[in-house]
């Protein structure tokens, strides 16, 4: 059972009087993640694997074990599995950019992707002439929700990749990644996720999944900006080429050639986010100690009420699944207002941060819900039921006094 007072105490932003309700964006950061990245400003900045120093053992030690807690999370194999990256972006294009790609191969992906999961593919079809085949939501469209066997009608034995967000940014929607994943491995492709959404808010097992690759932002989960995960799968590894090399990813080095490092170290070329990296690690300490699933039981609770209060709105327009078949996101637009004045009135009249616009996933906006943005809500577990109704009275006195 989460002490939500006790947690809210560690982060000094709520203090101010602030509803924040934009976690899927970026989440806010607790005190003891910003401690313990200050303790390597502090106590032990030095570069890592580049010295035999006091400074640099201590600082290489606490990267390193950043590296195990975000493997022990996932539930890899081992370290050697994670690769600390700038964010998700970050770890899905050294994924297209490493695969070895020809004309006719095949990319099957969904329209509720972000464009981090989308662009890259597009770019590969402009590039090699691959061919990309989009699974498109089972009606209501509006819902958001996948069918499996869409992917079994469009996954064939030319699909040389899968790649699909496990929870959507905009609407919640949880995939059917399992079932997604045997679909693929049955024609010889590779499984990719997008768990941006997914790996902080749910317990998410990498080797239950048997995805191939996944990645993550540390800054959705309470870590800091500028850091995050991709998980290969240790028997795909020699698939993937890095995308940078230099610095700290080799073996050996001759004047006509260079022999790679057999771990993990092959993709973090040059100095790395030490201090973030050290911070994802401290975050993922955070959410244990609270315990994955008495944030995503806190979390479904908050949903369940927003999406019920909210709904029941007049001139309010809901999208996206109920509750239960998502995560804590609620997409809404109000009547005939522009979502940025929206969100606008949120933050001047009730102190509630939002987020509004196009969310970085044009395909599902305009193919799917058919608009040109939305407002968002989310939610994480420093939220309360207090402030979802807050959140729900202040929209309510918005369609009534704002609109037309």
């Amino acid at each position: 059972m989460l002490n939500t007072e006790k947690i809210r105490q560690d982060f000094p932003i709520l203090k101010k009087g602030i509803i924040y309700f934009d976690s899927t964006s970026s989440s806010l950061t607790p005190e003891p993640v910003l401690q313990k990245m200050l303790e390597f400003y502090h106590e032990y900045r030095a570069n890592v694997d580049r010295g035999v120093h006091r400074l640099s053992q201590k600082a290489s030690e606490e990267y390193e074990k950043a590296h195990a807690k975000v493997a022990d999370f996932l539930n890899a194999k081992s370290q050697n599995e994670v690769v600390i990256t700038k964010n998700t972006t970050e770890g899905i294009n050294t994924v297209a950019n490493g695969l070895q790609w020809k004309k006719g191969d095949k990319i099957v992906t969904t329209l509720l992707e972000h464009h981090s999961n989308f662009l890259v593919w597009l770019r590969l079809k402009q590039r090699y002439g691959v061919k990309i085949e989009i699974v498109k939501p089972k009606p209501p469209v509006m819902y958001g929700l996948l069918d499996v066997g869409d992917f079994e009608k469009i996954v064939d034995d030319k699909t040389k990749l899968v790649a699909v967000t496990h929870a959507s940014n905009v609407l919640g929607t949880i995939s059917p990644v399992e079932q997604i994943a045997e679909i693929a491995h049955e024609h010889d492709a590779f499984m990719l996720i997008d768990a941006a959404q997914s790996v902080p808010h749910m317990k998410v097992d990498v080797r239950k999944i048997d995805c191939d690759f996944l990645a993550f932002s540390g800054h959705k989960m309470c870590g800091p900006t500028g850091c995050g995960a991709l998980y290969i799968k240790n028997e795909v590894m020699d698939e993937i080429e890095p995308l940078n090399i230099g610095g700290g990813v080799i073996e050996d080095v001759e004047i006509n050639n260079y022999t790679l490092n057999k771990t993990s170290k092959r993709y973090e070329a040059g100095t790395p986010p030490i201090a973030e990296g050290i911070g994802l690690g401290a975050a993922v300490d955070y959410l244990q100690k609270i315990g994955m699933e008495n944030i995503e039981k806190h979390e479904k609770s908050l949903a369940k009420q927003m999406y019920e209060e909210v709904s029941e709105i007049p001139k309010i327009e809901v999208y996206g699944p109920p509750p239960q078949k998502k995560i804590s996101i609620l997409a809404f637009n109000v009547d005939n207002l522009n979502p940025h004045d929206v969100a606008l009135a949120l933050d001047v009249s009730a102190n509630i941060m939002i987020r509004s616009g196009h969310h970085c996933a044009l395909p599902l906006i305009k193919q799917v819900l058919k608009k040109s943005s939305v407002a968002r809500a989310s939610t994480y577990f420093y939220n309360t039921k207090e402030e979802v109704h807050k959140l729900s009275s202040a929209l309510r006195d918005i369609a009534e006094h704002l609109t037309q």
